[in-house]
């Protein structure tokens, strides 16, 4: 089993910056590919990006390209998301995921933390 915890979550306004971070602990976290997901309201939850496990391969959706930046500590069993200029439609509650797979997590990652409420004035 894994256990994921978001933190670093709030308030800040559009054209800032939020650094969210995941902390897991429980099955060997180096070897798994994590992710960070976002629900808006009133919207489904969707894909904002990954890294791997092996090379640290990313992957971004193209609304948040050149903007977050997801990395990753195996030391501190952590991962990151910096957000950069930020935009009121990036309020969302932000997940952290994990899976094995890379393939499988974008549509059914195994691990799920609770999320993080980010929110951005206008």
């Amino acid at each position: 089993q894994v256990q994921l915890v978001e933190s670093g979550g709030g308030l800040v306004q559009a054209g800032g910056s939020l650094r969210v971070s995941c902390a897991a602990s429980g099955r060997t976290f180096s070897r798994l590919t994590v992710g960070w997901f976002r629900q808006a309201p009133g919207k489904e939850r969707e894909f904002v990006a990954a890294i791997t496990w092996t090379d640290h391969t990313t992957y971004y959706a193209d609304s948040v390209k050149g903007r977050f930046t997801i990395s990753r500590d195996n030391a501190k069993n952590t991962v990151y998301l910096q957000m950069n200029s930020l935009k009121f439609e990036d309020t969302a509650v932000y997940y952290c995921a994990a899976d094995p797979l890379v393939t499988r997590l974008r549509q059914s990652p195994a691990y799920w933390g609770l999320g993080t409420q980010v929110t951005v004035s206008s």
